[in-house]
């Protein structure tokens, strides 16, 4: 199966692609390299041995799109490609609308063109906006978002589902995310974020490895068990998995498919940074700031949709989640630079 993968440099894609070549499965890759670096290619050969087609280029880039798909026999697409911070998205709202929604339809257009149906779509977990209750499942409600960058999945996949009730043959699944976190256990791949890090793990790892003095901890008045804010992190080799299985247990079915990606069970930010510092054996110094626009209290997923329809389950742990990110950037402290 030959898969185009947009995104695919980046910190979830490039993983993906690895377990994809473990699969059996050949990726093509496409991505702008805004917030990847092309070591990734490198990296992927070394533990693979198999170097996967790249094209440097942008999915708003309809020509771009129709040229790859010329050029490759494709089956299927993966699409990662997009912007994903929730902060930032705040600042820049129409970055994001742009990149996320315009990004998607330009891709499902050049998709369309070339006979090519099956489509994984990245979506979130933000798509639930702030949950009446937890664990989340697939069955709540969406669209009622917090922040730009949800509302651009929630778009995206009301999108993507008019599509597929217009075109009933089509395959689409919108799988929404929880928080992705880890690294390839091997310590040569992981998350690499340009600038100052939006997420939670990868910030606290700079803080360990010393890049950055200190985390800050937005909000300790959340009812929950300590005060932050509670999520549901998910290894991205689990995440990667999930991709796999959607690919082989729906993509080739007529339908739209809808599952959350996550391990069922809740961490606190302070959980992870206590977790982290039993992985690189010392502490992470962090201080209490205010909440941030667009956070929510506690999010975490149903995961017995995915289970029992893909055969998927998430099984790495909390703590295999924080020593196999402290030993890439340990190995790796300026990330994919030299």
């Amino acid at each position: 199966m030959n898969v185009l993968v947009t995104g695919g440099m980046g910190y979830i894609g490039s993983h993906t692609c690895v377990q994809m070549i473990q699969a059996g499965i050949t990726p093509v890759i496409v991505d702008n390299l805004c917030n990847a670096n092309k070591e990734v290619l490198n990296r992927i050969q070394a533990l693979t041995d198999v170097t996967p087609v790249f094209y440097q280029g942008d999915v708003r880039d309809e020509a771009f799109l129709d040229h790859v798909f010329s050029e490759q026999e494709i089956d299927a697409v993966i699409h990662f490609a997009g912007l994903k911070a929730v902060g930032e998205s705040v600042a820049k709202p129409l970055e994001y609308y742009d990149n996320n929604v315009n990004g998607s339809l330009v891709l499902a257009r050049a998709m369309r063109k070339a006979g090519v149906k099956s489509l994984v779509f990245s979506s979130s977990a933000t798509v639930y906006g702030d949950p009446a209750s937890v664990p989340i499942t697939e069955a709540f409600p969406t669209g009622n978002t917090t922040n730009p960058y949800g509302r651009s999945k929630y778009m995206v996949e009301q999108c993507l589902s008019d599509l597929f009730h217009a075109e009933p043959d089509w395959s689409i699944t919108l799988l929404r995310y929880f928080n992705p976190v880890g690294a390839h256990p091997s310590g040569t791949m992981g998350e690499d974020p340009k600038g100052i890090p939006n997420n939670l793990m990868p910030f606290i790892a700079q803080v360990a490895v010393g890049r950055r003095a200190e985390l800050a901890v937005f909000g300790n008045d959340y009812p929950t068990s300590d005060g932050t804010g509670v999520r549901d992190y998910i290894h991205v080799l689990d995440l990667a998995d999930g991709h796999i299985a959607a690919l082989n247990s729906v993509g080739a079915k007529a339908g739209l498919h809808i599952y959350n990606l996550g391990t069922g069970q809740g961490s606190s930010v302070l959980d992870m940074v206590h977790a982290f510092a039993n992985a690189c054996g010392h502490d992470v110094p962090y201080k209490l700031c205010p909440r941030r626009p667009g956070d929510i209290a506690e999010c975490w997923a149903s995961t017995e949709k995915a289970e029992a329809e893909l055969g998927w389950k998430a099984t790495r742990t909390i703590a295999q989640m924080t020593a196999d990110t402290w030993l890439w950037q340990s190995n790796n402290p300026n990330g994919y630079e030299k």
